[in-house]
């Protein structure tokens, strides 16, 4: 695109100076010049002709002066138009107004054209400096608001609706909640029915952060669910999900999983940690215990794979907390983690509260130690109560 440059200037022989000197690059479609006599007439060419890039404007002129012309000007707030002010040398007061008021730069006559030429290609690599951080300022707005279209999706793909099978409401309580570091996430949890005794839930954490993380998960949700539902085994679910991811994965992304198959009718549960955190189990009691540690390796990384399965069951009033390492691993201003001894002794304060009270009071918990420091990671929390 030519540089569009506005010569505002009661002079009649400037005109025919300018063409005459930038000929080649006006035939040559790099400059395109416009006249104006004095600013009234410049403002009603401004508001045809809005891409001007360059006003090479006279200070002392009839009807409109170039200091208030440049005041216009700098009304628009356009910061990719660049004001040359041009005026005799010895009117230096008016110049360095002119200056103090915004000017690019200045020209004083008689105009050496030589160095009015160095000046213009001087503002024009201004002006493209300045267009190409708009533009990319527009691109990284956008993309901003697909993150955000995009975070909303993705929650909108998490069951959110409690409780989620009010059926069985009074034998089972449910909650669950992820709060994602950036727009978007790679943690996940999930639960679904298998029969009409049995529940399947899934708590899960992609490698890595931001976008990829975030297609990751929907595919490794949709694979664990679409497997999960057809009444597989845990064990089984996963080593056929490991053998799909392995298929989709790139860069060495990877999924940590606990996946659970729990029977509403006898509180017993089958489930397969693949390299995940090991979840808590609170008694009705109030005593607390963590689950045996994964033997397990992680799915979507290494194909051929077989995975261990565990079982327990849950008496009446006992929960199972499921977590992702975003609350063990949250810090604080001094870089210290959260850690698994608070986790425990929070846990431990939740005798007799709901699932919703449970998930609440933990999430409080890491918030309150992080103190305002920025989230390192997506912090996500399941759990679900025998009544």
């Amino acid at each position: 695109m030519p540089t569009k440059i506005l010569s505002v200037d009661d002079e009649n022989d400037l005109e025919l100076l300018l063409t005459q000197y930038f000929r080649r690059k006006i035939r040559k479609g790099e400059y395109e010049f416009y006249f104006a006599h004095n600013g009234v007439e410049a403002l009603t060419m401004m508001l045809q002709h809005k891409d001007f890039d360059i006003i090479l404007s006279d200070i002392n002129m009839p009807e409109m002066d170039g200091l208030t012309l440049l005041t216009k000007i700098n009304e628009m707030r356009n910061p990719a138009l660049k004001c040359i002010m041009v005026s005799a040398y010895g009117d230096m007061g008016n110049i360095r107004q002119a200056m103090n008021n915004g000017a690019f730069d200045f020209a004083t006559k008689p105009i050496d054209l030589d160095d009015l030429s160095l000046t213009i290609e001087k503002a024009i690599e201004q002006i493209d400096y300045i267009k190409q951080s708009q533009q990319e300022h527009s691109q990284l707005e956008s993309l901003k608001t697909d993150l955000a279209v995009a975070g909303e999706i993705q929650q909108a793909i998490l069951p959110r609706v409690f409780p989620p099978f009010p059926e069985i409401e009074s034998v089972l309580d449910i909650a669950a909640s992820m709060t994602p570091a950036k727009d978007v996430g790679g943690d996940f949890y999930d639960f679904f029915r298998i029969d009409d005794e049995k529940i399947g839930f899934v708590m899960a954490d992609v490698s890595g952060k931001g976008v990829p993380a975030a297609i990751f998960m929907a595919v490794s949700r949709t694979l664990i669910r679409a497997i999960g539902m057809q009444g597989n085994q845990p064990a089984e679910t996963i080593t056929r999900a490991n053998e799909l991811l392995c298929k989709e994965s790139v860069n060495c992304m990877f999924v940590t999983v606990f996946y659970v198959i729990y029977n509403t009718k006898t509180g017993e549960i089958d489930y397969c940690n693949a390299g995940h955190n090991a979840p808590y189990l609170i008694h009705a009691d109030g005593n607390v215990e963590a689950l045996p540690m994964s033997t397990n390796c992680v799915i979507g990384a290494i194909e051929g794979l077989s995975f261990n399965a565990g079982s327990l069951k849950l008496e009446n009033g006992d929960m199972l907390v499921l977590y992702t390492d975003g609350v063990n691993e949250a810090v604080n201003n001094a870089l210290e983690e959260y850690g698994e001894q608070r986790l425990y002794d929070t846990l431990c304060q939740m005798k007799g509260k709901t699932c919703r009270e449970t998930i609440d009071g933990l999430s409080e918990s890491v918030k309150a130690f992080a103190d305002g420091a920025p989230q390192s990671d997506d912090i996500t929390l399941l759990s679900f109560k025998r009544k």
